[in-house]
């Protein structure tokens, strides 16, 4: 069958590698994709904004299948434009991704289904949110409600802080603000949980710890995501009951009496506080860079499970996993998450020897005139599987070393909690 994928990063380069595997696929296309997955899908450069567009393209190639990778098109509503023109998608629709499209939104259903959450208030102006923060503690968190490419989110350890980010907010830095979101800061430590559902049964989808912060020691400003290891240290059976008891479960229940169900992949970010989960927010799609470091762990044809999960039949399926410990770090371009540089040229990649248990996923690039050119902020994400994940940790620097790349940089401290 003919597979398509929309997206162009890093997570879109895994999805579509696991998918090349399957017997069952005989061409895989990626709109637009990047330099990576240009070597193993055929790469449609179409405005992934206009549906129509796309829609006649997949119709006219006969593609069979579509596999949603970033949650921009998902909260537009791109599952039930396809699903009305009868053309299988894998992911939520417009309602279920709310969940990440409006953490207003997620709020709400978290204080009517007792899901345990930071506590929080909601400002529909600047005037009232200020007023709010001379009774408040700090730190504390400032949250723009709508999608922010991970990076809507402040800590602020003061007055001033959280008035800038108010402010910033509401002068529209992630697009048109009518509330900002106030929470209390929580102390513990971050988790990533993902499971797949197909609207009735879930299977969960492994865990995974992300680094966000640019600087080592997970210091400075907020990033797409710098690296990340998989499965978390924190994981046990203890708290993954109270995590699809508690968070999970009560979701979609909830999603459910509103008459949605909810199908694709649900990544819950949590903190986990003495064994007991918060919900931070939801993605209703993989993680980036979570993705990458879960996917090269799965034995069980990701075809399979995405099928499964179309034609609701998801519990018929067995997902099995290599038992191993996976770590990804990203090379991003110089001065990400700021101001950074583009189209400057790769030289090594070709040159590169990778084994088994080693992958390169491309995130910001692409190919112009068979050279590889840097494409984005985050450019690549180097993937190990190892028993120990300062084994992992070594071959990819190892690996980053003999790309040589030097516009670019990386965390070396990736896994550092993990990491005696």
């Amino acid at each position: 069958m003919k597979v398509g994928i929309i997206g162009s990063g890093g997570r879109e380069h895994s999805l579509c590698e696991a998918l090349s595997k399957s017997k069952k696929i005989s061409k895989i296309y990626c709109f637009p994709g990047n330099a990576g997955t240009q070597k193993i899908a055929k790469n449609i450069d179409i405005n992934v904004d206009d549906f129509e567009i796309l829609k006649n393209f997949i119709v006219s190639e006969k593609i069979e299948l579509i596999v949603v990778g970033p949650e921009k098109p998902l909260v537009e509503g791109i599952v039930d434009f396809f699903e009305n023109n009868n053309i299988p998608i894998f992911g939520p629709n417009k309602l279920a991704s709310q969940l990440e499209g409006s953490k207003i939104f997620t709020k709400k259903i978290c204080a009517k289904y007792k899901i345990p959450t930071a506590k929080f208030g909601i400002f529909e102006n600047i005037n009232k949110a200020k007023l709010f923060l001379n009774n408040a503690k700090f730190p504390m968190v400032v949250k723009a409600d709508g999608l922010a490419a991970g990076k809507g989110v402040y800590i602020c350890e003061n007055m001033e802080n959280a008035e800038n980010a108010i402010e910033e907010i509401f002068n529209g830095k992630f697009g048109e603000a009518k509330n900002v979101l106030l929470e209390e800061f929580l102390v513990g430590e971050e988790m990533s949980y993902f499971v797949v559902s197909d609207g009735k049964n879930i299977k969960k989808f492994e865990t995974a710890q992300d680094h966000k912060r640019v600087g080592e020691g997970d210091i400075g400003k907020n990033t797409g995501g710098m690296g990340a290891y998989s499965p978390s240290r924190l994981i046990n059976k203890d708290l993954d009951k109270k995590i699809l008891d508690k968070i999970i479960y009560p979701t979609l229940n909830a999603l459910k009496d509103m008459n949605c169900e909810y199908k694709g992949f649900l990544y819950a970010g949590l903190m986990i506080v003495k064994n007991e989960p918060y919900l931070i927010e939801y993605n209703v799609r993989m993680g980036d860079p979570e993705c990458q470091t879960i996917l090269p762990k799965l034995k069980t044809d990701l075809l399979e499970i995405i099928l499964g999960c179309t034609k609701r039949k998801l519990d018929e399926i067995k997902i099995e996993w290599h038992n191993q410990n996976s770590l990804c770090i990203v090379l991003c371009s110089k001065g990400y998450p700021d101001k950074y540089k583009n189209n400057i040229l790769i030289n090594n990649l070709d040159n590169i020897t990778l084994d088994s248990n080693q992958k390169i996923f491309h995130a910001g690039t692409k190919n112009e005139n068979n050279n590889i050119l840097s494409n984005g902020g985050r450019v690549l994400n180097f993937v190990c599987l190892e028993n120990s994940f300062k084994e992992a940790r070594n071959k990819n620097i190892q690996l980053i070393n003999k790309v040589n790349w030097t516009d670019g940089f990386y965390r070396k401290d990736i896994g550092y909690r993990v990491i005696k």
